[in-house]
């Protein structure tokens, strides 16, 4: 698969010819050469012409956003959904008859808790078999299983059949969704997009996020962190003030990851010091924890187990997520729920105070990862100037004051919107790459660094580091191998992503071979490997016997379990044949209720018999055929344009 660019994403991967085997035949030598640059958002751009403004989009594990950059007016504005909310919910549910997606998916969950798919950022790139993955299922309503090369698939009835999507399908629909948004507030088609991934997300879950972007229609631009969207919308709201050096630390605490960021910014050159964060820790978490306790309490009180019950469970957790937002301003809280379970209702005062105690342990990890941040960037707390809050989760009072408490009482800035930040920054990105000249944007230069280390597996499946994370990008690094075995003649380097000593436990990128390799004692041979990351984020690596001077290398582009062309060539197929389902249950909606507004319009000023009795023999015919098609009641309403002349 041909890629645009992975803007930070350190890289992109194209799936190997073979079976990737374990041979691990070479060892250190810890040899290293490095070379790094910086660069501008600048150095690339696309042209758009007839597709329409470029979009930023946050793609979020709960709720999603869109922005655009308006050229007239020098400023993002952030793109309202059809129910006027700047936000929507990044949900998306399947019944009988339609497929619905936003808040409408959202609105349905407790009714059709099955079939209503959310959190699918959170298996974004994984496996099925991952403990995260097995955790996260037990609270789920839907039904996740196992697919090919152990992805995991979403299963729901859609139109009483059995439908399987992947992870990627329902991101596409969310995706497609604000795509949709856009095209109806510009007014033109929206080709171009920026999509935006927490700091954290290793490679497959970069790429499956490009993938998702390509499945809805979109041609994704770049793939850019969200605490570095951030920090452009902080960058540009505080611009006037950076012509001193300041260190800013971005604390991004959303629905479902966490990203800390620690930047150094100097006139509009914004340079990432070191990145920390959890992929699976987030407002998710702690509505899991409130939860939890209620499901216990109810047991307790009333003798019944509610957890096998999917709708009850729902309406549990909708009740959860609004008593944590109204928690954040006030210091209690009631849970009221009718019928929740075999008829009986619930009831519980819910105190900041104990939703507190619930989460203290997710807190204190969110304080572990600003402390990594900072020492992996080799600063002192009190060399930070500003800690900026993003994510909607910011907005929890204990989540503040232990920051607050870290920094030794330093006052937090809220002066950027933390809903709206990341697809502000994405739109501004998405300005630059269109060829956007205004200079407010142009002359934002950000060098950001590598999220994770690369390596290659040596003597016993260790991980030898070539590249270690926090590496600013683009960067070159070089290390020597050798042999382990005496006469030698084939070594295989297998390129691995992680910070676990052992490759077992990291992500296997790719591998390439060095053959015909001269008869030698153990440790006599001598290789070059070297790594290299380009501006876009694409990773070359190649290796070198130092004796004969034959060459092999692997430009990185894709793996095994990942989609590949023909793959995404189908779902792309197959949701424009969603799409279109959509727009022919749009219209034929827009018919019904056209046929419905002039029949009560007409039944007021109908004055003979016959008139009345055609307008009574049209709501009775509107009532037994819900179903009908749109031309039924296209012919409905001419024909009563006609009686009615």
């Amino acid at each position: 698969m041909s890629t645009v660019g992975t803007w930070s994403s350190p890289f992109a991967f194209a799936l190997l010819n073979g079976t990737v085997q374990s041979f691990p035949c070479i060892s250190s030598l810890t040899s290293r050469l490095a070379t790094t640059w910086s660069w501008s958002f600048t150095q690339t751009t696309m042209a758009t012409n007839g597709e329409g403004p470029a979009i930023g989009i946050d793609l979020g594990t709960t709720y999603s956003c869109v922005a655009v950059w308006h050229s007239r007016d020098d400023r993002v504005e952030i793109i309202p959904n059809d129910q006027g909310n700047r936000t929507t919910p990044s949900y998306v549910s399947f019944t009988e008859t339609e497929r619905l997606v936003g808040d409408a998916a959202k609105n349905l969950a407790a009714m059709n808790p099955v079939n209503t798919v959310f959190d699918a950022k959170r298996l974004m790139g994984r496996r099925f078999s991952d403990p995260l993955v097995q955790n996260d299922m037990k609270l789920w309503p839907f039904k996740v299983v196992s697919g090919p090369a152990d992805k995991p698939v979403i299963v729901v009835m859609y139109k009483q059949e059995e439908k399987q999507f992947s992870v990627e399908e329902i991101s596409a629909m969310v995706l497609a969704k604000m795509k949709e948004y856009a095209e109806a507030y510009l007014g033109s088609p929206v080709k171009n997009a920026v999509i935006t991934v927490p700091a954290y997300f290793d490679d497959s879950q970069r790429q499956a996020t490009k993938d998702a972007g390509i499945i809805s229609g979109l041609n994704v631009m770049r793939v850019i962190v969200e605490p570095t969207a951030a920090a452009i919308a902080y960058g540009l709201d505080k611009k006037s003030k950076f012509s001193i050096e300041k260190n800013v630390l971005i604390f991004d605490l959303g629905g479902g990851t966490l990203d800390v960021s620690l930047l150094n910014i100097e006139s509009g050159l914004f340079t990432v010091k070191a990145i920390a964060g959890d992929t699976h820790l987030g407002g998710e978490d702690f509505d899991s924890n409130l939860v939890g306790h209620l499901v216990f309490e109810f047991k307790r009180k009333h003798k019944k187990d509610i957890s096998n019950s999917p709708r009850a469970l729902r309406r549990l957790r909708t009740a959860c997520e609004k008593a944590k937002r109204i928690l954040s301003s006030t210091a209690q809280t009631t849970i009221g729920l009718e019928c929740l379970y075999d008829g009986i209702d619930f009831d519980w005062k819910v105190t900041r105070a104990k939703f507190e105690e619930l989460n203290m342990d997710l807190f204190k990890r969110c304080m572990d990862h600003v402390e990594k941040c900072l020492r992996d960037g080799g600063m002192a707390k009190n060399e930070v100037h500003d800690v900026v809050l993003v994510g909607g989760s910011t907005r929890i009072p204990k989540v503040q004051e232990l920051l607050q408490d870290f920094f030794d009482g330093k006052e937090l800035c809220r002066s950027i919107h933390p809903d709206e930040a990341v697809a502000y920054g994405a739109a501004v990105q998405a300005a630059v790459l269109s060829g956007e000249t205004n200079e407010r944007i142009q002359e934002i230069v950000l060098c950001d660094v590598t999220p994770l280390s690369l390596g290659v597996s040596v003597r016993d499946g260790d991980m030898a580091v070539v590249i270690p994370r926090n590496t600013t990008v683009p960067t070159k690094m070089e290390e020597e191998f050798t042999t382990y075995i005496d006469d030698q003649t084939d070594v295989i380097f297998q390129v691995y992503q992680g910070e676990n000593a052992r490759t077992d436990d990291n992500i296997l990128l790719g591998e390439f071979w060095l053959s015909d390799i001269p008869h030698a004692p153990k440790g006599v041979p001598r290789f070059n490997v070297t790594f290299e990351i380009d501006a876009n984020g694409i990773l070359n690596v190649s290796g070198v016997d130092k004796n004969t001077g034959k060459e092999s290398n692997i430009t990185i582009t894709n793996v095994k379990g990942r989609l590949s062309k023909d793959e995404i060539e189908k779902m792309v197929r197959s949701a424009e044949k969603y799409r279109d389902e959509d727009r022919k249950l749009k219209r034929k909606i827009e018919a019904r209720n056209s046929l419905e507004d002039y029949v009560y319009k007409m039944k007021g000023t109908a004055k003979t018999v016959t008139l009345k009795s055609k307008i009574e023999d049209t709501i009775r015919w509107l009532d037994i055929n819900e179903s009908a098609e749109e031309y039924e009641f296209v012919d409905k309403l001419n024909e009563l344009h006609r009686t009615f002349r």
